[in-house]
């Protein structure tokens, strides 16, 4: 498969951010790593070889970014400061990293996203604020709650990127509402083995919060054999991902 490494400055962030591109074509998809992850990380722990055959077959452009978090969710002193540099990291998502995944793909229509742990905060945040440019997301092992990660602390910047709070609060007459519910699809899928209990909780909350909205989402838990590591995270990508191919643009 093509690979390509690209370092490239962000307005939003005032540095150079690293990202890489498997692929030569076909649906782009944004992935986010693990907590303090790193944009090699997919690669590394075996989950560009398990998509390899929906690369090799033209259908899919994996986008692998990095990530802010040791700055932000996992950064030390005042939370203000911490989830202004997470907003500003959304803002080069969106502005900056999406266009370049449709340049790149030569894709006519919305991204997918992924993420796993930490990352699948990430991915799902970013599909439920912007399905406007988003039109599927897999959460794996996910927690869905910015306040597991500032202690309770709130402010507009937190719950916008706390989906059980402003999707907990959301009209059901929004805007984003017939997006989500008709021409998107979520995906949830958590443990019950080692090191998951967090994530399945907060995997079935986010899960009741959205069906009560109606919004399209598939919850799937797997077995209590299945822990928070690569090794399974590895086993379920491919598997949605392909699910999410085969339901369009």
């Amino acid at each position: 498969m093509e690979v390509r490494y690209f370092k490239e400055p962000s307005r939003f962030l005032n540095r150079d951010m690293e990202f890489k591109v498997y692929g030569q074509g076909g649906q782009p998809c944004i992935a986010f790593p693990c907590e303090c992850g790193r944009f090699y990380d997919f690669e590394n722990n075996g989950m560009v070889q398990a998509v390899a055959p929906l690369l090799e077959e033209g259908r899919l452009l994996l986008i692998t970014v990095d990530s802010i978090d040791r700055e932000s969710w996992n950064g030390e002193g005042p939370a203000r400061p911490r989830i202004e540099r997470q907003e500003r990291w959304h803002n080069y998502i969106c502005e900056e990293i999406i266009p370049r995944a449709l340049e790149l793909s030569a894709w006519n229509g919305r991204v997918l996203t992924a993420g796993c742990s930490l990352g699948a905060l990430h991915a799902v945040n970013l599909y439920l604020r912007r399905p406007d440019l988003v039109r599927g997301a897999i959460g794996l092992s996910g927690i869905y709650s910015a306040a597991y990660f500032f202690d309770g602390y709130m402010d507009d910047l937190v719950y916008r990127n706390s989906p059980m709070d402003y999707m907990a609060n959301m009209p059901a007459d929004h805007s984003y509402i017939p997006l989500l519910r008709d021409q998107g699809k979520l995906i949830l899928c958590a443990g019950q083995g080692a090191f998951e209990n967090d994530a399945l909780a907060s995997t079935q909350e986010l899960t009741h919060i959205l069906r009560n909205l109606g919004v399209n989402v598939w919850k799937d838990i797997w077995g209590t054999d299945v822990v928070h590591d690569w090794p399974w995270w590895c086993k379920q990508l491919p598997y949605f991902l392909r699910n999410l191919l085969d339901t369009g643009n």
